[in-house]
Formats: structure tokens, C-alpha cells, sequence
């Protein structure tokens, strides 16, 4: 168990789920927070460490909207981003696809250009300093209305060569993604790649509407497709990749105990299911916590354990010849 551990440490990995917003250590809020003479409603680093616990999704969501309350100008959206990088650097994460929320910033009066140029100036540093490669995804939430989100795409027209793909979150149930139809179907025209949350809280047939309806190039989650054996075989026959959160699910009880995590399950059938943290400091473990977490609960053998880091790449966005390369290091590795 250790020797494997140890391995999927040591193995090039791809994050495809990950919230900037969600990488905000309580220490690092404190900090911007006094930068920004933001009053938080927690006192210490203690009191809000101990917040930190969720019964499901919208009590980690009312948290994690007032962490991005402390995030007011362009270097405190660098600082976050880059403290992300760094970390996952140090965990051997080679290419990173990262999720940022326009409409919770833009609702706080932050400026469209102030968010991204952040994020996007701190991803080009590590890119630098690590040839650490990355894609950035515009997410919109479902909980607003789609007019909302039409609006946020208006505001994201200059800074399109920035951006590669875009998603779908917040609270899942009730908000569909056919919801969204119109305004994904113009992202497509704009040459967006397309993805959504969809069966982590919600039901199968929302993973149904972001396939035939909405036409998504990847799931994010995807748990509940396991409930539909058709819904199993028509995202096998598409190819599409799961990006798979076992902390983030333990963390908000969409699994009770991680050995009964579905992953092992997932690979069985044939899903190109990923390993990801989602929003780590808030579920309690980056990239390496997850493997380990997987390996000490599920019993992953060292094959799942190849071939997820596999999936992860090979479900990337990144160009063919660098998946190519991190292929052939962890072949290489696991000889």
C-alpha cells in the first residue's frame, strides 16, 4: 500500500476539476482579508478552520461565496492562483485545467479584466518557471438565471484568446443544465470546448441533458451515471471523461465512507474516469491526498492506479504530442 502511495506521488498527473476559488487556505484568507480591510465573519484562523465542516453542497457553497468576498483586486487573484501552483507543483502535477467564477466576483463589482488577468498572469508564471501547462474554463452558475450567464459571455468577448473551455456549477439540483441550452450552443459557436457538473447531487438524467442536449466534451463528477446501465454505455461510446472528486464527495456525503467510493466501479465498467481535488482546501486534500485516500480505502490495485493517472491525461485538453510524452513517463515509471 505504502510502494503505491509513494508511486502516485511520484507520477506525472493532470488536475481537469479544480475551483480557484476553492484552493483558499484559511491562513491565506486571513491575509487578503487585512490587505483588503475585509471584515470576515470569523475571527481566528481556528474559528474558520472550524467551519470547515459541510453536511452537503450549499453549506460549503454559502462558505466558499464568502471566501471570494476577500478578493478585491488583480494581485489577490494572482496570490491565490499562485499559491495553488506552487502547491500542486511540489505534488508533481504537470498540466492543470482550472475552473474560475465570473458572476461571483462581477456581483461584488470586481471587474471581468481584474479576474482573469490575475488567474491567467499567475498560470503563465508557472508555465515559466515549471513548464507547467494549463486551460483556463470560464464557469457559470447555475443557480443564476441564463440571462445572467448570456451577460457574463458578453463580458468575456475580449479576453476569448484567454479562455478555452467553459463550465457549469453551484447547486446542481434544480437548476438543469437545459437550462443553459441557448448559451452553451453560443459558446460553441465562439469555439469553446463545453463542460457541466452534472451527477454529484442531481439525478442521472442530468448527465443524459449535458450529453444529448447540451453536447459537453467531458463530465465533471458524473457519480450518479452508475444508477443507468444505457447512460454507462452512451458515455462509453463518446468517449467522455469523468472528472472524478473522492475528498469533495466524502467531504459533502455523496458517499457515506470512501470505500465505498464508486471509482473502482467506474474503471471496471470501462469509464475514463480522473482523479481531481475540486475545491481542496475546503475537502481537505490536493491531488496527493486523493491517491492516497483512494489507495488506502478502496484498495486500488497498482493497474487502476495506472490507469487513472492515464485517463487523466489522456482526458486533458492539452496538445497531443505533450500527452504523448507524459504517456511514455508513466510506462516508463510503473515498469
Amino acid at each position: 500500500m505504502e510502494t503505491l502511495i509513494e508511486l502516485s506521488k511520484k507520477m506525472p498527473k493532470t488536475e481537469l476539476h479544480l475551483h480557484i476559488e476553492g484552493t483558499f487556505e484559511p491562513e491565506q484568507m486571513f491575509a487578503i482579508a487585512q490587505r483588503n480591510q475585509v471584515v470576515l465573519k470569523y475571527h481566528t484562523v481556528e474559528e474558520l478552520k472550524a467551519a470547515y465542516q459541510f453536511t452537503n453542497l450549499q453549506d460549503f457553497l454559502d462558505l466558499y461565496y464568502q471566501g471570494m468576498s476577500v478578493l478585491l483586486h488583480e494581485v489577490d487573484f494572482y496570490d491565490l492562483t499562485m499559491a495553488y501552483l506552487e502547491k500542486v507543483h511540489s505534488e508533481n502535477v504537470v498540466h492543470v485545467e482550472i475552473f474560475f467564477d465570473p458572476q461571483g466576483h462581477l456581483s461584488r463589482d470586481v471587474p471581468f479584466d481584474r479576474q482573469i488577468n490575475g488567474i491567467y498572469n499567475a498560470l503563465k508564471d508557472a508555465e515559466k518557471r515549471w513548464g507547467m501547462t494549463f486551460k483556463l474554463i470560464m464557469s457559470f452558475l447555475r443557480h443564476l438565471s441564463e440571462e445572467s450567464a448570456f451577460d457574463t459571455l458578453e463580458l468575456s468577448k475580449p479576453f476569448l484568446h484567454l479562455i478555452d473551455g467553459v463550465g457549469l456549477d453551484s447547486s446542481e439540483v434544480g437548476h438543469p443544465p437545459e437550462k443553459f441550452l441557448r448559451v452553451f450552443e453560443a459558446c460553441k459557436d465562439l469555439g469553446l470546448k463545453i463542460t457541466a457538473h452534472a451527477g454529484e447531487e442531481g439525478p442521472p438524467e442530468y448527465i443524459w441533458q449535458a450529453i444529448d442536449q447540451i453536447g459537453v466534451d467531458r463530465i465533471d463528477h458524473g457519480n450518479r451515471a452508475l444508477e443507468d446501465d444505457k447512460l454507462i454505455k452512451e458515455i462509453k461510446k463518446r468517449g467522455l471523461t469523468l472528472t472524478v472528486c473522492p475528498l469533495s464527495n466524502l467531504k459533502l456525503c455523496v458517499v457515506n465512507n470512501m470505500k465505498d467510493h464508486p471509482i473502482k466501479t467506474m474503471l471496471k465498467l470501462g469509464l475514463n474516469a480522473t482523479v481531481n481535488s475540486d475545491d481542496p482546501a475546503y475537502f481537505g486534500g490536493y491531488m496527493n491526498d486523493n491517491y492516497a485516500s483512494l489507495i488506502r480505502q478502496t484498495g486500488i490495485s497498482k493497474e487502476e492506479l495506472l490507469q487513472l493517472a492515464k485517463n487523466g491525461i489522456t482526458g486533458s485538453w492539452m496538445e497531443d504530442k505533450q500527452k504523448e510524452r507524459y504517456l511514455q513517463e508513466l510506462t516508463s515509471l510503473f515498469a
